[in-house]
C-alpha cells in the first residue's frame, strides 16, 4: 500500500492542529510532519522534505495572523500548486466575515444584507438614514463575541466612534457566561490546569488587538433559533441553536 506524507500546518494558537495530528496517527498509511505556518522560515521548513498533501488549520484569533495565513496559503497553492485541504477558498472565508459577506453577494446566496464601512463618514451616514436596529459584527470573533445588537441612535453613534475614533469594536475578551456547561467547563479547568493558561493567553490577545478602522453592520432578523449547516462533500450535517 502507498504511504502517504502530510504536512500539517499550524497557526498562531498552541494545539491548535491536534485533531489533525490524532487522525494521521489513527491511519498507518500516513506519516506527518508540523510546520508553522506563521514562522519566518516556514518556506524552508516546509520544502526540506518530499509530501502529498498539505493539511491546513487557519488561526481565527487575529487579523493580523488570518491574514499571514491566507497570505502564505495563496502562494503555495496559486504560485507552487501544492494539494492543500481544506481548500484555498475555504480557508480564506473562515473566520472573516467580511470577506464571507463580499462571497455571498458575488454567488447571489441569500443572507442578511451587510454593508462594511471603512470610513467614518460612511458609516455616518448609514446611522443617519435609518432608524432600523443594527447588527455590528467584528471580522473575527467566534461564539457571538464580537456581536452587538445596537438599537438606539446613541448607541450606534458609540460603537462607529469607538472604531474610528477611539480604542476599537467592543469585543468580549473573557469566559462567555451565556454558553451553556459552565460547570462541565469549570471541572475540566481543574483537572486540565494547564489549558487555563491557553486561555489566558488568548483572552490577552484578543484584548490586545481590536477592530479598528472599518465596521461590518448586518440587518436585524428576528428569530427564535438557527440553523448550522456543515457541507463536507455531498453530505450535510446540521444543528440547531
Amino acid at each position: 500500500m502507498k504511504q502517504f506524507n502530510f504536512v500539517i500546518l499550524t497557526n498562531e494558537t498552541e494545539g491548535d492542529e491536534h485533531l489533525w495530528e490524532l487522525a494521521c496517527k489513527q491511519n498507518s498509511q500516513i506519516s506527518y510532519r508540523i510546520i508553522d505556518l506563521t514562522k519566518n522560515t516556514w518556506l524552508t521548513d516546509l520544502q526540506s522534505a518530499p509530501f502529498d498533501y498539505l493539511l491546513a488549520k487557519p488561526g481565527g484569533l487575529t487579523s493580523p495572523f488570518k491574514q499571514l495565513y491566507d497570505e502564505r496559503v495563496f502562494i503555495l497553492s496559486e504560485e507552487l500548486n501544492y494539494k492543500i485541504f481544506p481548500t484555498p477558498k475555504e480557508i480564506f472565508i473562515y473566520e472573516n466575515k467580511r470577506f464571507f459577506s463580499f462571497w455571498l453577494k458575488a454567488n447571489n446566496i441569500p443572507h442578511p444584507k451587510t454593508d462594511v464601512y471603512y470610513s467614518l463618514e460612511e458609516a455616518q451616514a448609514h446611522i443617519d438614514r435609518s432608524d432600523k436596529i443594527i447588527v455590528a459584527k467584528t471580522n473575527i470573533g467566534a461564539s457571538g463575541s464580537g456581536v452587538k445588537i445596537l438599537k438606539s441612535k446613541k448607541e450606534k453613534q458609540e460603537y462607529i466612534n469607538s472604531v474610528f475614533l477611539r480604542k476599537g469594536a467592543p469585543q468580549r475578551s473573557g469566559p462567555n457566561l451565556e454558553k451553556g456547561g459552565l460547570l462541565k467547563r469549570g471541572f475540566h479547568y481543574i483537572l486540565h490546569p494547564r489549558d487555563i493558561k491557553k486561555k489566558l493567553i488568548v483572552y490577552k490577545t484578543i484584548k490586545l488587538n481590536p477592530q479598528k478602522g472599518f465596521v461590518i453592520f448586518q440587518e436585524y432578523v428576528p428569530h427564535d433559533f438557527e440553523w448550522r449547516i456543515v457541507r463536507i462533500g455531498d453530505s450535510f450535517l446540521h444543528t440547531k441553536n
